[in-house]
């Protein structure tokens, strides 16, 4: 396991963006699919010990994924992303925004661009977020989403380890 790999988040209000990259010790095919198939999404996209619950989840232009963030006490906190554009394994794009039980988006969301390359077996995710408003972006990282979103990648880094050495037996 590389101990090495690039890990960046900045935030920038005066374009409303959020930029996150980070690597992997996993190859292309296997990063690509944790971040588009809801079963591996579940498992590490939730900060600990809260859960991700992805209802339904229909990974193509024009579809969408409707999921709850499920905190320990059982509340369910739901968004709503929809997916604007694909590029099978080095890019995808979809707005998200948070959204009630009955999948009405609370507006505004935010932009997500999402690229994928890999390097000797090291793949770099560099992952944009662009928010519609400032108050949106500032009440996010208020809310954790940083300490949040980190912690979920490093989750994302362990079970790429797990799967990876389940792949080679």
């Amino acid at each position: 396991m590389k101990n090495n790999l690039l890990f960046d988040f900045t935030v920038d209000k005066t374009t409303k963006t959020v930029s996150v990259t980070r690597e992997f010790d996993a190859e292309l095919p296997l990063v690509w699919q944790a971040f588009t198939d809801s079963k591996i999404l579940d498992q590490w996209w939730a900060p600990e010990p809260w859960k991700a619950k992805t209802k339904f989840m229909n990974f193509e232009v024009g579809g969408r994924r409707f999921y709850a963030m499920v905190s320990p006490e059982g509340q369910e906190y739901w968004s709503l992303q929809k997916f604007t554009s694909i590029t099978p394994k080095t890019n995808f794009k979809y707005l998200n925004a948070f959204a009630d039980k009955d999948e009405n988006p609370q507006l505004p969301g935010s932009e997500w661009d999402l690229n994928f390359s890999e390097q000797n077996g090291t793949t770099k995710v560099s992952i944009t977020i662009y928010n519609e408003s400032l108050e949106r972006m500032e009440q996010q990282i208020e809310m954790g989403f940083q300490g949040g979103f980190t912690m979920g990648l490093n989750q994302l880094d362990e079970l790429l380890n797990t799967l990876k050495n389940t792949n080679e037996k």
